[in-house]
C-alpha cells in the first residue's frame, strides 16, 4: 500500500501510510491503542473507506473499495475473538465452513472441496477431533483456533491477523506463533498486529511502527534501539520494555549469525 489514509467519523485515523508485505515472511504491525492497526487491516478488505493505493496479490485495487469476493482467493483475515458470535448455535465445522461463503456464494450449498478444505484447515490448528463441538463450548485457545481455521479454509495467500494472542496463555500462544511462522514459510505473507511488543520482535520477519501513520520499519535487529519505540510509543529512554525488545533483538540477531556461521 502507498499513501493509505482514512478517516472516520471526521477523524483522521491513518494519514500516508506506505507498507510492503513480501511471500514468506511474517511482518509485525505494532502501535499503541488507537494507532489504527486494526483500522489498517479492514482497510485492505475494503470494510473502512479509505484512499491511496493498494495492490493485493499483483492486482491494483482502490483502496477501500476492494470486494471479499474479489480477492476471497487470496485473503485470510482473523479477527479479534470477541467479533466473533460464539453463542451462534453451530459445531467448529459449521464455523469454519463460513470462511468459504464468499467463495461458495450465500444461495448454494457447499461441495466436497469446500469440506475438504475445512478438514485440512482444522487438521492445520489440531480440532479435527472437536469438529463436532458447539462453539460456545470452547475455551479461548480454541476459540482463536476456531478464527484461524476459518481463515485457512480458503487457502489464502495473504493472512491479516488482528491481535491473535489477547487473552491467550503462552503455551497457546507459543503454538500458534509455530503455526504461523510454518504458513509463512509455505510462501504465504502473512501480517498480524500484536499488543505484546516483546513477542512481536521475536517473531516477526521485519516490523511496522505505527502510530497513524508508519513512524519506523525494519528487521527486529534493525529497530533494536530505543528511539523508534519511544517516538511510536511515548515511552520514556529508561522504561524497562525498551530494555526489553533490545534484548530479544540482539538475541535474535546473535541467532541468525550462528546459523550463518554453521550454514
Amino acid at each position: 500500500m502507498d499513501d493509505l489514509s482514512v478517516v472516520l467519523g471526521g477523524r483522521r485515523v491513518l494519514e500516508g501510510v506506505a507498507l510492503r508485505v513480501s511471500e514468506g515472511e511474517l511482518v509485525g504491525l505494532v502501535g499503541p491503542n488507537g494507532a489504527g492497526k486494526t483500522t489498517l487491516l479492514r482497510s485492505v478488505l475494503g470494510l473502512v473507506p479509505a484512499s491511496g493505493r493498494i495492490r493485493v496479490a499483483g492486482r491494483a485495487v482502490r483502496a477501500g473499495r476492494v470486494r471479499r469476493a474479489d480477492t476471497a482467493h487470496a485473503i485470510g483475515y482473523v479477527p479479534q475473538r470477541h467479533e466473533f458470535a460464539w453463542d451462534f448455535p453451530v459445531t467448529v465445522e459449521e464455523a469454519v465452513l463460513t470462511g468459504r461463503v464468499a467463495r461458495i456464494g450465500w444461495l448454494r450449498g457447499a461441495g466436497a472441496e469446500d469440506y475438504r478444505q475445512v478438514r485440512r484447515a482444522l487438521d492445520r490448528v489440531e480440532m479435527t477431533h472437536l469438529r463436532r463441538r458447539p462453539v460456545g463450548e470452547l475455551s479461548g485457545g480454541q476459540r482463536q483456533r476456531v478464527l484461524v481455521a476459518r481463515a485457512l479454509a480458503l487457502d489464502p495467500r495473504i493472512l491479516l491477523l488482528d491481535e491473535p494472542f489477547t487473552g491467550l496463555d503462552v503455551p497457546t500462544q507459543e503454538h500458534l506463533t509455530t503455526l504461523f511462522r510454518a504458513l509463512a514459510s509455505e510462501e504465504r505473507a502473512v501480517v498480524m498486529t500484536n499488543h505484546d511488543l516483546v513477542g512481536a520482535v521475536h517473531a516477526s520477519d521485519r516490523l511496522y511502527l505505527l502510530n497513524r501513520t508508519v513512524v519506523a520499519s525494519g528487521t527486529p535487529d534493525q529497530l533494536g534501539g530505543p528511539e523508534p519505540w519511544m517516538k511510536a510509543f511515548g515511552v520514556s529512554a529508561g522504561s524497562p520494555l525498551l530494555a526489553a525488545i533490545g534484548r530479544v533483538a540482539h538475541a535474535r540477531s546473535a541467532d541468525a549469525h550462528d546459523g550463518g556461521e554453521q550454514a
